[in-house]
């Protein structure tokens, strides 16, 4: 080896970046807010102290936020006593130095302006903070942290820095369409955790693709100030559809909507004009925020963080899961019992409807505990494997349908019991049952419903004078 090889390299100069930020923004909204309060609205719905780079400025704004908000004068004169005398700023005492913010100070008019260059300044530097934390880790993580919980948890940091500073963010109740069921649960409310549960069979997945659906058509936005859209009505929908495909779940919905029989759909014997009220529900379909993720026996975390990439690229108001079965817990040990497992599936799922503020509706399947009893009806002790799911959610639906259990138990023709049998049927058909088994903040209770089962779609209970409404 030659002499030069170990040569060092001359000691460079280390690169030094300052974090990116602007005293002088900072200091020219503080002037604004102190010679006019208003300037505080224009910018308090986004704007917090722990933005300013400064920690002066930060604690000037949280004076002055505590005082307009508590009705008061924030000027020079209200605000020194609430910062220490012997303050000493490049020579200039506490009151001195809010004086000359104030003098200083242009116009209230630009107040949000210098309010957005401030916070989108703290945004780089929490990107910065979060890139080096992410670089630390994958140098040093540990032999058991896997790359894709790395992963989901830099997506999780980003989601809360995508969130922090949004305009709006009040609660939205989003109606499912279904007035009857509507009426008796207020909506579907930001979140809480909405289990649908019921035997094969019963409509649940149907219930699901209605709600779904009704969501996402009646959805309409209005564009806030820092041009984000809010809805107005309605709302975008993320289905996950663990069971089914998205082609065949999106043949539910057009059969739903078009009230063409799926089976029709799939032999393709469609008559002129069934095909052409599948060709309009299909245009529909196509300009609805619903997102279809088919993905099959997905954790919890890839559920969240799917939802997180969504609800921060597009949007997101309604989260429906189906069904809570198909999940994957995220921990070994948990995989390793199932009732752990659903466990864990169930608490991320009320973490992430609390999370984004959505609410979120699961799908379970019921124990076979029902089917060895007289009376069908399901009640909260059938939740299947885990008493969790009861404990975690705010709202438990059942679906039941008396017509499904008596179509199984049809006697031999021309007996008695077949007259009594066909009178049940009579009654039965089309009729279903939502029953509202638990409601955290609202009451519990049924509500009937009709359900046209060659057409897997829910309406509300049809009166005797009047039919249900067509879609065409």
């Amino acid at each position: 080896m030659s002499e030069a090889a170990f040569k060092l390299k001359p000691l460079e100069a280390p690169h030094y970046r300052e974090p990116p930020h602007n005293i002088e923004a900072e200091q020219a909204l503080l002037g604004a807010m102190l010679i006019n309060n208003d300037a505080f609205h224009r910018v308090a719905d986004f704007l917090k102290a722990n933005h300013f780079f400064e920690p002066l400025h930060g604690g000037i704004f949280e004076v002055i936020s505590e005082l307009i908000r508590s009705n008061k004068i924030a000027n020079p004169i209200t605000l020194k006593t609430f910062l220490p005398a012997a303050l000493d700023i490049a020579g200039l005492s506490a009151a001195q130095y809010l004086a000359r913010l104030a003098a200083e100070a242009t116009t209230v008019i630009n107040a949000a302006d210098y309010g957005r260059t401030v916070y989108d300044l703290a945004v780089r530097r929490e990107l910065i903070k979060i890139a080096e934390d992410m670089l630390n880790d994958a140098f040093d993580a540990a032999v058991d942290c896997a790359p894709q919980d790395q992963i989901q948890h830099a997506e999780q940091l980003l989601y809360e820095i995508a969130e922090t500073g949004r305009y709006g963010g009040g609660f939205e109740t989003f109606e499912t369409a279904l007035k009857d069921l509507d009426a008796k649960m207020g909506g579907l409310q930001p979140t809480d955790l909405i289990i649908i549960a019921g035997r094969p069979g019963m409509g649940k997945t149907s219930l699901a693709t209605n709600i779904a659906f009704n969501v996402a058509s009646a959805y309409d936005a209005t564009e806030q100030v820092d041009g984000s859209p809010r809805p107005v009505a309605g709302g975008i929908v993320a289905f996950f559809s663990l069971e089914m495909s998205s082609e065949q779940l999106a043949t539910r919905v057009l059969s739903e909507q078009a009230e063409v029989p799926s089976s029709s759909i799939r032999r393709g014997d469609i008559g002129e004009t069934d095909f052409g009220r599948l060709l309009d529900c299909r245009q529909k379909m196509r300009r609805l925020p619903l997102f279809i993720d088919q993905t099959g026996a997905l954790s919890i975390a890839q559920v969240a963080a799917r939802a997180r990439r969504l609800k921060r690229q597009r949007g997101l108001h309604l989260i429906v899961v189906d069904y809570i079965q198909l999940m994957q817990g995220r921990s070994q040990r948990a995989t390793q019992n199932r009732v752990q497992e659903i466990t864990e599936i169930t608490t991320g799922l009320k973490a992430l409807a609390k999370e984004l503020n959505v609410p979120v509706v699961a799908l379970s399947q019921l124990s076979r505990g029902v089917e060895n009893r007289d009376e069908k009806r399901p009640q909260l002790s059938d939740l299947r494997e885990s008493g969790s799911i009861e404990q975690d959610a705010d709202v438990v639906l059942f679906v039941y349908r008396e017509e499904y259990y008596l179509k199984n138990k049809e006697p031999k023709p021309g007996t008695d019991e077949h007259l009594t049998w066909e009178s049940e049927m009579r009654d039965a058909r089309g009729q279903a049952e939502v029953i509202i088994a638990k409601q955290r903040h609202g009451p519990t209770g049924t509500v009937a419903m009709t359900f046209q089962g060659e057409f897997t779609r829910f309406f509300d209970l049809v009166e005797d004078n009047r039919l249900p409404r067509r879609s065409d």
